[in-house]
């Protein structure tokens, strides 16, 4: 498969992961955000908040089904780490390290999303308002399910000054990828949707790195 993006150390893949060459996806940690199996794609966000300014992240299907067990597990064998979102969602390994995300939420949204670790540390907890429009800081939204940059790089000073390389075989508008950057990590991404590829290239092409 030739890559979508590929540049510094950063290399973007057009598809499923499953048809990436498994030797190019094996990293020190997998920081991913799975689909949950929710269908948060089909247009969810507008039933939970005004419908005059919730965004339309259009109609999708890349939601309707969680990964499966087996996928999990080949993920898990190709990397050291892991950090899964929705760890809850899934058939995982007990796990004495959690990480929650606190969004200060309000009305329908979920008060907390969690992550699946095998860290060797206590729960950790990360506390950032995102809460619809309002935001601990000016983010643009692309995705129903995007998670703010200050999320993923929180979640790299978690997994430790070892990790060298990162995996994400749902990237989404590749918001982990732009972390891994600014860290100067090498990264992979997977997204079978074009228009998040597209997204996640130009937000890697920017001189400036969001706040």
């Amino acid at each position: 498969m030739t890559p979508y993006y590929d540049f510094k150390s950063i290399t973007i893949f057009h598809g499923n992961w499953q048809d990436v060459p498994q030797e190019l996806l094996k990293a020190d940690l997998l920081l991913t955000d799975p689909p949950f199996g929710i269908r948060e794609a089909r247009g969810k966000n507008k039933t939970r908040t005004n419908k005059a300014l919730a965004k339309d992240y259009g109609n999708s299907n890349w939601d309707d089904e969680p990964p499966s067990d087996f996928d999990l597990l080949q993920l898990r064998a190709l990397t050291t780490w892991q950090i899964i979102w929705g760890g809850n969602y899934f058939v995982l390994p007990p796990s004495r390290c959690w990480l929650i995300w606190d969004k200060e939420n309000s009305g329908d949204f979920a008060d907390a999303e969690l992550a699946w670790t095998n860290l060797d540390k206590a729960v950790r907890i990360f506390r950032y308002m995102w809460n619809g429009m309002l935001k601990e800081q000016p983010e643009e939204r692309w995705h129903p399910c995007q998670k703010p940059l200050a999320l993923m790089k929180w979640c790299l000073s978690q997994a430790g000054k070892d990790i060298q390389s990162l995996v994400d075989p749902y990237m989404g508008v590749g918001t982990t990828l732009v972390a891994a950057k600014a860290l100067g990590l090498r990264a992979v991404g997977c997204e079978r949707e074009e228009r998040y590829c597209q997204r996640a290239a130009m937000r890697l092409e920017q001189e400036v790195f969001e706040f």
